[in-house]
């Protein structure tokens, strides 16, 4: 028994299912983001939990200050989704064609979990400048005007290295955030579709939908919980400057040491929202769009 055969083609359309999918919701999601990265990096100012800190923002700087940060959120994750979803449906496929599928089998998770953190890895290296980016201008409202300003004045003000001070948490943010994300939304997939009488090839349209955001939200909010602590040093080592002589690593640690267990939990229950939602929608578009698109279908292990 072997997998079908996908072209250059088919991964191009995945990619692109991808993109759209994390582009759209992590813009729609802006807002959202503002309020969590304000809180991650201010607590004390910004101490009113998600609905008081929305209206403190609006309050102090006008209902626009919450689409700060918009340009770059939906062009880095629309590359880092290009990367995300067809890089996983490539490395998924690849470890089902070496192992075998009747071998496959027996290491599921194993794959799941082999084939996110692959994937999120290359999806970092496109996503990791415009997040600085992002985090710069919403820590920052005066830094720049939009997109191309900010990162210009990074660009020339810093140097190319520095839209790499993030690297390393984002990894430590995304990777887990990733491997949860796809693993917990297969199992989950599967356990929703064991409790239902009809076969997934004969669900219709409204029923797959239905899984998958279920599935989407369950594993969002495990991807959530996983990768909060990163989220916060990421937030917190984009606004942060080194001491002279001091590594990435180095102020990684120090700012580490300084939020501590519970800070570094800071603005959970606003990313539970957020991510729990934009995760859900995500699979639910991919889904949507595979079909619009004309994508075979992923690679299963039954």
């Amino acid at each position: 028994m072997s997998t079908p055969s996908y072209t250059v083609g088919d991964y191009a359309r995945f990619a692109l299912a991808g993109a759209i999918g994390c582009g759209v919701t992590h813009g729609s999601m802006t807002p959202i983001d503002v309020v969590k990265t304000r809180i991650q990096l201010d607590p004390v100012v910004y101490n009113r939990g998600m609905v008081g800190t929305f209206r403190q923002v609006i309050s102090s700087e006008g209902a626009g200050a919450l689409l700060t940060g918009f340009g770059p959120t939906v062009l880095g994750y629309s590359l880092q989704g290009a990367f995300k979803f067809g890089g996983y449906e490539l490395f998924k496929k690849t470890f089902i064609d070496f192992m075998g599928v009747d071998n496959a089998k027996n290491y599921k998770n194993t794959i799941y979990m082999s084939s996110a953190a692959i994937a999120e890895f290359f999806a970092d290296i496109a996503l990791c400048p415009l997040e600085a980016t992002r985090i710069r201008l919403v820590s920052q409202p005066t830094f720049a005007n939009g997109l191309v300003g900010g990162f210009a004045r990074i660009y020339r003000e810093e140097g190319l290295g520095s839209f790499y001070n993030g690297f390393t948490p984002i990894l430590f943010k995304q990777i887990p955030y990733n491997i949860a994300k796809f693993l917990v939304y297969e199992r989950a997939s599967d356990a929703i579709l064991g409790l239902i009488p009809t076969p997934k090839n004969e669900l219709s349209g409204a029923m797959s939908t239905a899984v998958n955001l279920g599935a989407g939200l369950i594993a969002g909010c495990s991807a959530a919980i996983v990768s909060q602590p990163a989220d916060t040093l990421l937030s917190k080592v984009n606004k942060a400057k080194k001491t002279p002589g001091q590594s990435t690593l180095g102020l990684l640690a120090s700012l580490a040491k300084q939020l501590g267990f519970v800070g570094a939990f800071t603005g959970l229950s606003t990313r539970l929202v957020m991510v729990g939602t934009l995760t859900s929608l995500q699979f639910t578009i991919y889904g949507s769009l595979k079909s619009a698109l004309g994508c075979p279908k992923s690679v299963e292990i039954n």
